[in-house]
């Protein structure tokens, strides 16, 4: 499994980041072996493999978001806890790490079914362990921020709630029916209309496109 140059990434709830050597991963067991030690309370959220020339992108629940090169975590071994990848101020939380790859849009998805789409380039790059920048403005009428992944026009994503509402849609169709692009400070329109008592608990991104599609509205 030698694939000199390729890592393993890992991003936890609490902002630390971790980069291992792929070919550490070469000899798992049956009962599997261990990848990464967490501390009391943190949980793992994202794992991604990364080249030194990538850029990684972290978002958090309080509407914050980090990029910086992936080159800036030093390689550690398997056991090893990791370094601080965002700073997070009291009450907030990572949920969301992601790879960026090529020129793509970030899509933020809140609590209460707002969302937008944002270009990557107003995600200026920054030194890794920092605070970030303003991703989405977070207010009750939002909630607090659920998902942030990159996307490109042509992706498609599902949007689940609580209650087992879901929704699949293109990122973009035409100008009536799309996800608006807007700045990084902006709250985002609602994308999906919710149920009383119902929120958003999760979003991810297919580029598996089907002719039946469900519109966001």
């Amino acid at each position: 499994m030698k694939q000199p140059g390729l890592y393993v990434v890992t991003a936890t709830r609490s902002g630390i980041v971790k980069k291992t050597p792929l070919e550490a991963y070469a000899n798992i067991r049956a009962g599997g072996i261990i990848a990464l030690t967490l501390a009391e309370g943190d949980s793992l959220i994202s794992v991604h493999l990364v080249g030194e020339d990538d850029h990684l992108f972290i978002a958090t629940r309080n509407g914050m978001a980090i990029r910086f090169p992936a080159s800036q975590v030093r390689s550690m071994g398997r056991t090893a806890r990791g370094v601080r990848g965002i700073g997070l101020r009291k009450g907030d939380e990572v949920v969301g790490a992601s790879v960026l790859d090529g020129d793509p849009d970030i899509l933020t998805v809140t609590l209460r079914g707002y969302g937008k789409r944002t270009a990557v380039d107003e995600y200026r790059p920054q030194g890794r362990g920092g605070l970030g920048l303003i991703n989405l403005k977070v207010s009750d009428k939002t909630g607090p921020v659920v998902a942030a992944l990159p996307v490109q026009s042509a992706d498609e994503i599902i949007v689940a709630t609580r209650h087992g509402q879901v929704i699949r849609t293109p990122v973009e169709q035409d100008e009536q029916n799309r996800i608006s692009r807007l700045g990084r400070s902006t709250q985002g329109v609602k994308i999906i209309r919710l149920k009383e008592g119902d929120e958003v608990v999760s979003v991810s991104r297919s580029r598996e496109m089907e002719d039946e599609t469900t519109n966001i509205l």
